[in-house]
């Protein structure tokens, strides 16, 4: 048996049946990713795929501005893909994130902490500035149209999936891989981290020896 490198939010779901199969081919992948990381320095996974994964999108900032992956170019860009109603891995990740960018002290305005919705039903830009702002002012929360979300995501390689559950908001969540990009300044793939496996100062170590 396989045990896939990401957590669904919603511990009482098992989605690897109800993937679409071109997205269930590219979980291998990353797989791979995680299991390489192992033999990496800290913060690098090396593979001969991490080119697939790079910064490109078109989406809508929580302040309702339309941006591109080009507004932040030159920075380096720490990613993560969630929604607002998560229960459980979002809050952790999106809070470790705060602190990893208040470790970076000076060097902290080198780095652009990104948190993409997947579930742009819900998370409108208010609802995000709503989120985010409660978690840490330099966090830039993303949004957009299903299309525009689901070319994002194809981008960095995330899965994502709704799932109907009666008691939840709306009547459903949303399970997705729970992984942190660390992109170049040019927005191109250079490590992986996990909420659960990479404390915060490890992930700003991992930085500082990179800017």
């Amino acid at each position: 048996a396989v045990n896939w490198p990401w957590k669904p939010c919603s511990k009482q779901i098992t989605a690897l049946a109800r993937l679409p199969l071109g997205i269930a081919l590219s979980l291998p992948a990353m797989v791979v990713i995680l299991a390489l990381r192992d033999n990496a320095p800290p913060g690098r996974a090396r593979h001969s795929g991490e080119a697939l994964v790079k910064s490109e999108f078109s989406l809508v900032n929580h302040l309702g501005r339309r941006v591109t992956h080009k507004d932040f170019a030159g920075k380096w860009q720490l990613v993560f893909f969630g929604f607002t109603y998560c229960p459980d891995v979002c809050p952790t990740t999106l809070a470790s994130m705060g602190q990893v960018i208040d470790s970076l002290g000076d060097a902290a305005d080198k780095v652009v902490p990104l948190f993409i919705t997947v579930d742009p039903q819900r998370d409108t830009s208010k609802a995000l500035a709503e989120y985010v702002t409660a978690i840490h002012p330099n966090i830039i929360a993303l949004t957009g149209t299903p299309e525009e979300i689901k070319a994002a995501a194809q981008s960095f390689r995330i899965y994502y999936a709704k799932v109907d559950k009666e008691d939840a908001p709306a009547g459903y969540l949303m399970n997705h891989s729970g992984f942190i990009y660390l992109m170049t300044p040019k927005g191109g793939y250079e490590a992986v981290f996990t909420e659960k496996s990479d404390p915060p100062a490890k992930i700003a170590a991992a930085i500082k020896q990179r800017l």
